[in-house]
């Protein structure tokens, strides 16, 4: 399989231009998949529907969830659609695959009050108070994934308008909506200590270390738990959370479903409909509050 592998891997970089992570996600697939061929000594050709569905559920029996059955479902769907492209098989034992249905787990949100408590415990005039409390600012204000604040740049910020431009997923751009406290909590940051975190390493990201480089992914996720641990929030809290609080708060306030899929950078606007499920719960639970026989 090594060299069919090593060649659709290849096509996916240069002819689809996917992302490295999803050609490693790819390539881990593929390479169970050869693991579980040779362990049973028959070869590429040899492969089909029943083989293919019993990989599945040996992947599943392995601890797999639902979500990375279907995934690994979609790679092996494309893998073996390419080979019958190529020449390489006469007929594609992965076509008649199911994929399985994903589980329909809500995420996770803060409430409006924690979120202005988190808020509220940064002090701007403590070492990188006016940093750590832009970031939080920013990830509420405009929901925005993790990679695309790590990468934000001050030449992708429209001040006057209160604008910034992120790249997201497949490297696609879209505009986001930047609220005026988090405007102010940017403009602070930048104004004030910013400039005292620059160093020779230094380029233009936003978001800068006390060694002036550009803050990682795990960095910034370090400065999000902590600083909910400071200000008393029992919940675990992450860059996600913020991003579902930043969707759920907009839909509980009237916002329609396709403004908030795309403020988030959704392809697809069954996948912000996963908000729909929460409000739901959001409106059984206030019914049930406050109404005289909920």
């Amino acid at each position: 399989m090594e060299p069919s592998s090593d060649q659709f891997i290849r096509y996916l970089a240069t002819e689809r231009g996917l992302s490295d992570a999803y050609q490693l996600s790819v390539r881990q697939t593929l390479d169970a998949l050869a693991h579980w061929v040779k362990a049973r000594t028959t070869s590429l050709p040899d492969l089909g529907t029943d083989e293919l569905a019993a990989f599945l559920s040996q992947r599943k029996k392995d601890g797999l969830n639902a979500a990375s059955l279907r995934i690994t479902t979609v790679h092996l769907k494309i893998f073996f659609r390419w080979l019958v492209i190529k020449g390489k098989l006469e007929r594609d034992p992965a076509e008649p695959l199911l994929a399985p249905r994903p589980d329909q787990t809500l995420p996770e949100t803060l409430h409006a009050s924690e979120l202005v408590k988190l808020m509220e415990s940064i002090d701007p005039s403590l070492p990188l108070g006016r940093r750590d409390l832009a970031i939080i600012e920013l990830f509420y204000s405009s929901g925005l994934r993790l990679s695309e604040l790590c990468k934000a740049r001050l030449e992708m910020m429209d001040f006057e308008e209160g604008f910034l431009r992120v790249t997201g997923k497949g490297g696609k751009t879209r505009i986001v909506r930047v609220g005026n406290k988090a405007r102010e909590a940017i403009s602070n940051y930048l104004a004030n200590e910013r400039p005292g975190l620059v160093g020779k390493k230094t380029v233009s990201h936003i978001f800068i270390s006390v060694r002036g480089t550009a803050l990682s992914p795990d960095r910034v996720r370090q400065i999000v738990k902590e600083r909910a641990a400071l200000a008393g929030i029992d919940q675990n809290v992450y860059p996600h959370l913020l991003r579902h609080s930043f969707a759920t708060h907009l839909l509980e306030g009237g916002a329609d479903l396709r403004v908030i899929q795309e403020l988030l950078g959704h392809a697809d606007i069954s996948t912000t409909q996963i908000y729909t499920h929460v409000d739901r719960h959001h409106l059984k639970s206030v019914h049930k509050q406050f109404h005289p026989r909920g």
